[in-house]
């Protein structure tokens, strides 16, 4: 099967790191395991910040991009898609290309994680909300990253079957440490950050950003303030353009906190693997992937509550989750787990267990590979309709 994929908010081959280049990443790879051959159709960009003129000129950037691709499909046959697949459409990056490729190809188009927010009507996106709304009614498949979105979805969808759910996912094969590789982690942390071996050891891996990000770590901040006399250390992986602001936040509490600064492949999987609990509040996120990356790493979880965040983590099971930007209710949770080390390692236990048998890439590719042939097959026999 040939799949032309698409992600209007920000291509997967962007050299900046992000968790919406991740997800894209990571369904690419799904759809590869599952059997199928993957081309990114186009990097084009539909992501607005709210000008009204830009977005129109977009819209027919993107139709006249289309018709390219159409036209360069039916010259070479051989490279025509079997499906269209669109990761993350939303008002403020509506899909300009999807719809128009699959209609005039008769092939059935998937979207991964749309989200339709009625309030948007009238408002600045305007034209955005207008276009993903379309998008939304023309697909024939939508997969739901996260449950919440669905009851939104579920009155434009044209067969309530469209929407299936796609608990997220990871690889979750190099998270997986021994006893004794956590342990070596462990040194190495010590001794790259100068932490101390016997005071537990927070984790916290988010970008650093002047929006939602820099109000979780504000929240995070006041949360630490509220331990007490509890002993505790902190190392937060991350970096961007509010990592001055985020330091500061952390001055008050010393050599408390270490910095690694943005990490990748080994780096990050010691530091998970070395840390003793995962913190993040999480304010106004959908459903973060460090979620997923810290269970299957077998780290317990502090967490605040929004988005799809119950869906990722087990309150009371794998972690504890708190109400979104509550700081007191986090430092709560926090303090609890500090407080019991047993009960920290049966959470993370669980969590890992959780992570593999139902967030692990094999399992979205194994849907993918009996759903999209299924789907690939009615839609044919519909008469690509």
């Amino acid at each position: 099967m040939r799949i032309a994929f698409y992600a209007p908010m920000k291509p997967p081959g962007d050299p900046v790191p992000s968790g919406d280049r991740r997800v894209a990443r990571l369904l690419i790879q799904a759809l590869e395991r599952s059997g199928a051959e993957v081309e990114v159709a186009s990097a084009f960009r539909s992501y607005d910040r709210g000008d009204e003129e830009r977005q129109a000129r977009l819209m027919r950037l993107g139709a006249r991009l289309a018709g390219r691709l159409v036209a360069g499909y039916r010259r070479r046959p051989e490279t025509r898609p079997d499906l269209w697949f669109t990761y993350h459409l939303y008002h403020k990056a509506p899909d300009p290309l999807g719809p128009d490729v699959a209609a005039a190809l008769g092939v059935p188009y998937v979207v991964a994680e749309a989200s339709h927010a009625p309030k948007q009507a009238g408002g600045r996106w305007d034209a955005g909300f207008r276009a993903a709304e379309a998008a939304i009614r023309a697909a024939d498949r939508i997969y739901c990253l996260n449950p919440v979105d669905a009851a939104c979805l579920a009155p434009l969808v044209k067969r309530p079957e469209v929407l299936c759910d796609l608990p997220p996912f990871i690889d979750t094969a190099p998270f997986l440490r021994t006893a004794e590789a956590r342990v070596a982690a462990r040194r190495l942390l010590e001794q790259r950050y100068g932490l101390a071996p016997d005071v537990p050891l927070l984790l916290t891996v988010a970008m650093m950003r002047d929006d939602q990000k820099l109000r979780s770590y504000q929240v995070l901040a006041e949360s630490l303030s509220l331990l007490g006399d509890r002993p505790f250390q902190l190392l937060v992986v991350g970096d961007g353009s509010a990592a001055s602001a985020v330091r500061q936040l952390m001055a008050p509490f010393g050599d408390r906190v270490a910095f690694a600064g943005l990490c990748e492949g080994k780096d990050l999987l010691d530091a998970y693997a070395g840390a003793d609990l995962f913190v993040w509040p999480a304010v106004k996120e959908a459903v973060g992937l460090v979620f997923l990356e810290a269970a299957a790493s077998g780290l317990a979880i502090v967490a605040g509550r929004s988005g799809g965040i119950d869906h990722v983590v087990a309150d009371g099971e794998t972690g504890l989750v708190s109400p979104a930007g509550d700081a007191a209710a986090l430092a709560a949770g926090i303090a609890a787990l500090l407080d019991d080390p047993d009960r920290r390692r049966t959470m993370g236990e669980a969590g890992a267990r959780r992570a593999v048998a139902v967030n692990d890439i094999a399992a979205a590719a194994r849907l993918f590979a009996d759903d999209l042939t299924d789907l690939v097959s009615r839609h044919s026999k519909r008469g690509g309709r």
